[in-house]
């Protein structure tokens, strides 16, 4: 989403628990042409929630975490499956990292249509 980033959007990325960059995101992301290198994982601590419009929790303890920080935040839950909660073999576990980043992919497409509209 952030390559997609406009004036009128603005787009960050935070989680509940600190710690570094999944390489199975670096992985997935990579067979996009999207290079994860320059990416500083951080918490919702370093991040203004108060400066979104709308923010999207992709966990129960993150959609709560927000509104512990920021009662009056307009949160979205999209319940997706937890690729880190995968068990298998490195192939089982690359196709679940996927199909994560497939379905944030078709619901950001969905709840963002303007952003993904070609000129």
């Amino acid at each position: 989403m952030r390559l997609r980033e406009t004036e009128k959007m603005r787009v960050d990325s935070a989680g509940v628990y600190e710690g570094g960059l999944d390489p199975f995101v670096e992985i997935v992301m990579k067979e996009l042409g999207v290079e994860m290198n320059k990416h500083e994982p951080k918490t919702l601590t370093g991040v203004d929630i108060d400066a979104f419009d709308s923010i999207i929790a992709l966990t129960p303890e993150a959609a709560l975490a927000i509104r512990e920080c920021a009662p009056d935040a307009c949160i979205e839950f999209w319940d997706i499956e937890n690729p880190s909660d995968e068990r298998g073999g490195r192939d089982a576990v690359i196709d679940a990292y996927r199909r994560a980043r497939e379905e944030l992919s078709r619901r950001l497409r969905e709840r963002f249509p303007e952003i993904h509209e070609k000129p």
